[in-house]
């Protein structure tokens, strides 16, 4: 075990077809990164709306955005194996900051309607386009928010992984577990309805609609655009994180703790920082979900959304960045689209009688338990997606099928 955590620690230098693999990866990341960015603002613009369209879109945003928070989570539960459930409290503090400081000071009265028109009487957004205009206002202003959600939900994350990193295993999944729960009530209490708006909810704030770009008569949106391009570099700094020397110290805490003391690795310093940054893009992703539902409110944040992002991050498999987002989209677009006609009580043309309101839950129920019964470790397992990956496996498969022939002409001889 030392020597698995010393190699953890310290790798050897790369070999130089392990060199030219990465440049490869990257190059064609960077690649295909460009198509995806020019089909988004193509769809986003250009294509005509319709059923399918109408799908497409929210199914995209809101994958993208659960594949940031599966992969946040997979940091602290797959590459620091502290098991956290408190997920949905950083995303309700995140969702409600963002919300909060994004409502135009004209909505305020309507917005808190029961709470004089709330405390805060600033939009941030609203700030920068008075001087930047109403789209590069939105844009830049909206970021800022997201960047101050993430802020408050790490800080909040630094107060209570003081007395909750201290425990291990179950105790302290029901700790961050009652953690969300304590926040979710609170902020559903009408003592600090002048911030929170109480029970009520919040909305009038930036959405995803308002990230658009006027030139003259023509107005492009970015909504669709924004989320990939926020999740992409939320996703990119974890990444750098993970291969950095702090992540190589996270997976041997993972690994073994006691080998990992021994090689001189403060275990409470590491847990305290993969806590706090997981939670952090937490929070960045509860901003963005604000932005995609327009309206927030507290009593959505149950602990079945963490059970949820914790269930993708299972079928695409611990330790896996690549797998968290793979599970993310096939579960958001399984749920919410493929499987919908489930509950039309039809198929086309052609009527099924036994197809009913909630019959497409039973069959995603059904699908999801095959893919834990087949697929253990999840579909990629610990290892990671990347294109000399794909290449090599039809390499391998080719080479798989031609040695079958030839041992099969073997036996026939």
């Amino acid at each position: 075990m030392f020597k698995k955590i010393n190699n953890a620690l310290n790798p050897s230098l790369r070999h130089p077809e392990q060199e030219r693999a990465s440049r490869i990866n990257k190059v064609g990341a960077i690649i295909l990164l460009a198509i995806l960015y020019v089909f988004l603002f193509v769809l986003d613009n250009f294509l005509p709306a319709g059923s399918f369209t109408g799908m497409l879109i929210p199914v995209l945003r809101k994958g993208a955005i659960y594949a940031l928070l599966c992969v946040s989570m997979n940091l602290l539960n797959g590459f620091t194996g502290l098991f956290s459930l408190g997920q949905a409290g950083f995303m309700l503090i995140g969702g409600y900051a963002y919300a909060i400081l994004s409502i135009p000071a004209s909505q305020h009265a309507a917005v808190y309607q029961y709470f004089d028109g709330g405390a805060i009487q600033f939009s941030i957004p609203e700030f920068f386009s008075s001087f930047l205009g109403a789209g590069l206002g939105s844009f830049v202003g909206s970021i800022i928010c997201i960047i101050i959600a993430g802020v408050i939900a790490a800080l909040f994350a630094a107060l209570i992984g003081i007395p909750v990193l201290r425990l291990k295993s179950d105790y302290l999944a029901i700790a961050t577990l009652g953690f969300a729960e304590i926040i979710r009530a609170i902020f559903q209490w009408n003592g600090f309805g002048i911030i929170t708006n109480g029970s009520n909810l919040l909305r009038k704030y930036t959405a995803l609609s308002d990230i658009r770009w006027d030139i003259g008569s023509v107005s492009l949106k970015f909504g669709t655009v924004f989320v990939f391009l926020i999740v992409t570099i939320c996703i990119l700094l974890i990444v750098l994180l993970i291969n950095s020397s702090y992540g190589r110290a996270f997976n041997a805490v993972r690994d073994d703790e006691i080998s990992a003391e021994a090689m001189g690795i403060n275990l409470f310093k590491h847990k305290m920082m993969s806590f706090i940054i997981s939670s952090f893009f937490a929070g960045v992703g509860g901003a963005l979900l604000a932005m995609y539902q327009t309206t927030i409110q507290s009593a959505a944040f149950t602990s079945a959304m963490t059970y949820e992002i914790l269930l993708m991050v299972v079928i695409g498999g611990i330790g896996s960045v690549s797998g968290s987002g793979i599970a993310a989209f096939l579960y958001i677009a399984a749920n919410e689209w493929w499987l919908r006609f489930l509950d039309s009580g039809s198929i086309g043309s052609i009527e099924v009688s036994f197809f009913r309101g909630g019959f497409r839950k039973v069959i995603f129920s059904i699908a999801i338990m095959i893919i834990v019964l087949f697929f253990s470790r999840g579909i990629m397992g610990d290892k990671e997606l990347s294109i000399t990956g794909v290449i090599n496996w039809f390499k391998n498969r080719k080479e798989r099928k031609l040695a079958k022939k030839i041992n099969a002409s073997k036996e026939g001889e």
